[in-house]
């Protein structure tokens, strides 16, 4: 304090950024991965239009459904195979190709 007056403390704290590592998180390389995400190319689909529509959540409606419905038909199928006692309960990507071509056309 000098004259009588106190000095204010005027630092100013900097937040830097975090380094970017380039790696995901476990979670999200998960979610990423085709063998385990069966809903992968509906999930993206969905982001691409929330993005493209301004997260316009309307516009977006048959993109949600059909990932929706997705994740219904994948789910039934795992259940399935637990229920039949088949490792793993989630087909590999390359089941899941064979199962839709053998239905014909996508049941969702």
């Amino acid at each position: 304090m000098k004259g009588g007056t106190p000095t204010a403390d005027l630092s100013v704290y900097v937040m830097l950024p975090r380094k970017k590592t380039g790696r995901m998180s476990v979670v999200a390389g998960r979610l990423r991965d085709p063998d385990i995400n069966p809903c992968l190319l509906e999930s993206d689909a969905s982001t691409r239009c929330m993005d493209e529509y301004n997260y316009d959540r309307e516009r977006c409606s048959t993109h949600f459904l059909k990932y929706k419905n997705c994740r219904k038909f994948w789910n039934s199928v795992m259940i399935q195979r637990r229920r039949d006692g088949v490792k793993p309960s989630m087909p590999t990507a390359a089941e899941r190709d064979i199962i839709l071509q053998a239905m014909g056309k996508m049941p969702y």
